[in-house]
């Protein structure tokens, strides 16, 4: 054997002794379900947080493409309603206050968002 030969980190005689790989399929289970658990867990928060946005934007634009002839106040409620003709208009007079269905109760967020808090 030559000097360069003493070098390798693998036999590379014919004399070697045999490489026999090791069975790591023990290993490999185990991590490969923790691995899957940890990308599921992170799909379902991403999830979560997408399906929360669709649902803000879609009270927002619904908010913003109802009828209102006002500048509305940051932080302050108001309510979404039915008119007569069917089309939604948000005022502040509360569902107590009159006899409409009320559509749902927004409160204008610093962010120009609508929340919708029922």
């Amino acid at each position: 054997m030559s000097s360069s030969e003493s070098l390798l980190p693998y036999p590379s005689h014919v004399g070697s002794p045999v490489i026999v790989p090791e069975n790591i399929v023990a290993w490999k289970a185990p991590n490969v379900h923790k691995a899957n658990q940890e990308f599921k867990a992170k799909y379902d928060e991403i999830r979560a947080e997408f399906d929360k946005l669709i649902e803000e934007y879609e009270w927002t634009e619904t908010i913003y493409k109802s009828i209102f002839n006002f500048e509305p106040i940051v932080g302050e409620v108001y309510y979404l309603y039915l008119n007569n003709k069917g089309l939604r208009f948000l005022s502040l007079i509360k569902p107590n206050e009159w006899n409409r269905e009320c559509l749902g109760s927004y409160r204008f967020e610093t962010s120009r968002k609508w929340k919708k808090l029922d």
